[in-house]
């Protein structure tokens, strides 16, 4: 455990290491999904736990009954977001071959820009703690987007058995590549909306990054 509300399989615990009930555990929620939606009206740097407690009508000793600070509800959340990537991972498992495979980089994209939609003030503070050394951020990262690289490894090194590849490529480095191109493209991509290029664009020019990667093929 790195302390704090601990999620197991079976049961969450909280600040004293006590089992969470059904009540706790929707209270405990519901301070979640307040802390949320204030980080994406107001950034982290001027949340306040005793906003979080507003917004849900308790007190704040009743935020640190579950959570030792915002950046820890900021983790329980970030470990949310990641329990979504499973789905991600799966659409990695379909036809690359054509245009069934042009169709499923771009299910790919899309999903990734999707997930990055629905919790990007999350992940922004996420990859920020991560990249600034927090090993429990870094942990949730890796933990999310390590699946992600290994399935698109795997369809790698099946392109470079079959000769379309070369080996003097890794697999695991071009995977990695694509992942960070896949995220850095879903937290900036209405920037670049803003500035003309279109959703559809967007998402056709990274999939087929993604296609020819993968399969080293032209994309069709």
């Amino acid at each position: 455990m790195d302390g704090g509300s601990q999620t197991t399989a079976r049961q969450t615990f909280d600040q004293n290491g006590r089992a969470v009930g059904r009540r706790g555990l929707q209270t405990r929620q519901r301070l979640l999904e307040a802390t949320a939606e204030l980080l994406r009206e107001q950034g982290m740097r001027d949340l306040r736990v005793v906003d979080v407690a507003r917004a849900v009508g308790t007190s704040p000793a009743t935020f640190y009954q579950y959570f030792k600070d915002v950046r820890e509800a900021i983790l329980r959340l970030s470990e949310q977001a990641a329990e979504e990537m499973p789905d991600i991972v799966n659409l990695i498992d379909g036809p690359w071959r054509g245009q069934s495979g042009l169709k499923t980089a771009r299910a790919v994209v899309d999903a990734v820009i999707r997930h990055w939609d629905t919790h990007e003030a999350v992940l922004r503070v996420r990859n920020l703690s991560a990249d600034e050394g927090d090993p429990r951020f870094r942990r949730v990262v890796r933990d999310a987007l390590s699946p992600l690289v290994d399935r698109l490894s795997a369809e790698i090194r099946r392109a470079q058995g079959a000769g379309r590849v070369s080996p003097d490529v890794s697999a695991a480095a071009a995977a990695a590549s694509l992942v960070a191109m896949l995220e850095r493209m879903a937290s900036y991509h209405a920037q670049l909306e803003n500035r003309g290029v279109t959703h559809s664009k967007l998402v056709e020019t990274c999939a087929r990054i993604l296609f020819q990667t993968v399969t080293g093929r032209s994309a069709p």
